[in-house]
């Protein structure tokens, strides 16, 4: 392999390595969860208008990866916008305990009732 094909491959992973690193984390910068700003705009319409718990349990667990408004932020699979579209419920709660496609699992961390209400919001959105 060449200088420069091994350098590319190691920015690459270091690169997804990275990204990965930040998804699930509740590590504080810059004062805010997550980075965020202090803007009450930046949360969006679609978590303030969710109920107190499924806004925190989000702002907590899954807004690192999601975004603010459920745009995704580490690629098109992340935005959650119409997720409630393409999968069922079931599926969402599912997906939630178990991880998969890049996606940590949060069976071990969440109860059941966190799970079960996250799951419900986020079917709601199609």
């Amino acid at each position: 392999m060449s200088r420069l094909n091994k350098g590319l491959s190691w920015a690459i992973s270091l690169l997804i390595v990275g990204t990965l690193a930040g998804c699930g984390s509740a590590a504080k910068q810059g004062g805010e969860p997550f980075g965020g700003s202090n803007k009450a705009a930046s949360q969006g319409d679609a978590l303030t208008s969710a109920p107190e718990q499924v806004q925190a349990l989000y702002k907590q667990s899954c807004i690192s990866c999601h975004g603010n408004n459920l745009e995704g932020k580490v690629g098109p699979t992340t935005n959650l916008q119409k997720i409630g579209g393409k999968l069922t419920k079931e599926q969402i709660s599912k997906q939630i305990i178990s991880g998969g496609n890049g996606m940590p699992g949060f069976g071990t961390k969440l109860k059941p009732e966190e799970t079960e209400a996250l799951a419900e919001w986020l079917a709601g959105k199609k």
